[in-house]
């Protein structure tokens, strides 16, 4: 086998005595689910390979790209901390519908769980937690149906549950492919969540050497 692919076709991106990276495919879950057939999960197949594997972050299971493992509770503890002080930058792609008014712009919306229609979150003035997302243009273009549709590039400074899906939705440029978070026509536009994390930097869990892990957008 080759050495970057574990089995089920899990493509590994870095590999040490620290951690490992990899890039997640749409679809499958970062840890398992509760009930029988939600326990295939990056995690649970990165475990066959790599037995001291430990959670440190998640990707949605309908997003692709860059995700991060620690290898034991030392290296576990480096990076969660990493993570929790804002340590790790975090580089998204996604098309969107529409086309920004602006070449770039923030989004500091508050987001909190929609209790009643979970896993939905939504922009809770109240009762949410600060949230904040950097985003810039790359290209504008037109789908297939003639639709505006604009790649962007996303740099979440917090990482809140949905929170890129909730905030373009936030301001009218839903990603395409949403089934939680788009209105039907831009839900339908593609078939799978148009998000891919694209890129991490993070402090090594050795030395804080600044790692940059990255996985070409597959779309």
């Amino acid at each position: 086998m080759h050495p970057d692919v574990v089995p089920d076709c899990l493509k590994c991106l870095h590999a040490d005595a620290y951690l490992l990276a990899f890039d997640k495919p749409a679809g499958l879950l970062s840890v398992p689910g509760r009930g029988a057939d939600k326990q295939d999960s990056l995690a649970t197949r990165a475990l066959a390979q790599w037995p001291d594997a430990r959670v440190v972050h998640r990707l949605d299971m309908a997003t692709s790209g860059v995700i991060v493992l620690a290898r034991g509770p030392a290296a576990q503890r480096s990076l969660g901390a990493a993570f929790a002080d804002r340590r790790v930058d975090k580089h998204y792609e996604a098309i969107v519908d529409g086309w920004p008014d602006a070449d770039s712009g923030e989004i500091d919306l508050p987001l909190a769980a929609d209790w009643p229609n979970r896993p939905r979150q939504q922009v809770d003035p109240a009762a949410g937690k600060a949230s904040l997302t950097h985003w810039r243009v790359l290209d504008r273009g037109h789908g297939s149906d003639g639709q505006p549709r604009a790649r962007l590039a996303l740099t979440p400074v917090t990482g809140r549950s949905h929170q890129l899906r909730v905030h373009l939705q936030a301001i009218g440029h839903p990603i395409l492919g949403d089934p939680l978070y788009a209105p039907p026509a831009a839900a339908t536009a593609a078939p799978r969540l148009l998000l891919h994390a694209v890129a991490l930097t993070l402090p090594h869990p050795l030395d804080d050497t600044p790692l940059r892990l990255h996985a070409a957008c597959p779309f």
